[in-house]
């Protein structure tokens, strides 16, 4: 699949604010199977600097400042993403859960040391005995990890409710599993700590899912979002294997990845700090277009 992609942030501020630092993330990936072949990032006002990296993560990484007085701030990404499916995997054939917890935790260097980093706490996301607890009826002894993995992506779909008005960006994770409630980042990150206090390496990952309307209807513009998943690490044949337990599906070419990390504060959109503003309002306006050509 190929799609248009248009994710449009505006800030207004209550006061003019003097000066405003940011961090972008808005630029697809480049992976096995997906492409970015084009991709422009307008911010206006005009920025007095900018510079872009590759984060910790390998994630695109755009700093810039604005100075000088302003009451708005407008983000405007646009991308054309290439999307392909890869080969089916049968979860069966995946190691044992536990063989892939030894290996993260073993003190001799192997394929699995690196994925070991995500299997301990982030700012956002805990690990204890309540999340493990949730997590290991999907775990039996022996069971193959990406089974157990679309056991409990299933677990979360059934058992928790999405509910935009239950949670904010900044619920802990604990109350979202306590009240079986929120969006799609509280059900990946719930998923992540219930992983990772299992001793299994998980990071959150970020981008877009192409939403289709009622049968019969419009697409309204502007009406899709950004989308949170969890990728798992799942031994040396499958490498990292995507889990969304928004939707209950191993994504595919509806998914468009834009960024991963550890939790949330590792991968948000646009974050930043002014000198001024006051009270501000947010306006976010995302339209994920299956390409015509």
């Amino acid at each position: 699949m190929r799609y248009n992609i248009i994710h449009r942030t505006t800030y207004t501020y209550e006061s003019a604010v003097t000066v405003g630092h940011y961090t972008a993330r808005l630029e697809p990936r480049a992976l096995p199977f997906q492409e970015c072949p084009w991709h422009e990032l307008v911010i206006r006002p005009e920025p007095a600097q900018r510079s872009e990296r590759s984060d910790y993560f390998g994630n695109t990484s755009v700093y810039f400042e604005i100075e000088g007085s302003h009451q708005k701030l407008e983000v405007i990404a646009r991308s054309l993403v290439e999307v392909g499916c890869a080969e089916p995997f049968d979860p069966a054939k995946t190691p044992a859960w536990e063989t892939i917890r030894d290996a993260c935790r073993s003190d001799v260097y192997n394929v699995a040391t690196p994925a070991g980093e995500l299997t301990f706490a982030s700012p956002l996301i805990p690990i204890g005995p309540l999340y493990a607890d949730y997590a290991r009826p999907s775990f039996p002894p022996k069971r193959p990890i990406l089974e157990g993995v679309c056991d409990l992506n299933r677990r979360i779909f059934e058992d928790f409710i999405f509910d935009p008005t239950a949670t904010d960006a900044a619920t802990p994770v604990e109350k979202a599993l306590t009240q079986r409630r929120g969006v799609c980042q509280d059900f990946a990150q719930v998923m992540i700590a219930c992983l990772r206090s299992l001793g299994l390496p998980a990071r959150y990952v970020s981008g877009y899912l192409e939403t289709l309307p009622p049968p019969g209807q419009v697409k309204l513009v502007g009406a899709d979002a950004s989308h949170a998943w969890v990728s798992v690490y799942c031994g040396e044949t499958c490498g990292w294997m995507d889990a969304d337990p928004t939707n209950n599906i191993l994504p595919s070419e509806r998914h468009v990845t834009v960024a991963w990390g550890r939790d949330f504060s590792d991968v948000s959109p646009l974050r930043g700090v002014t000198t001024g503003a006051g009270e501000q309002r947010l306006q976010v306006a995302v339209d994920v277009l299956p390409d015509p050509d």
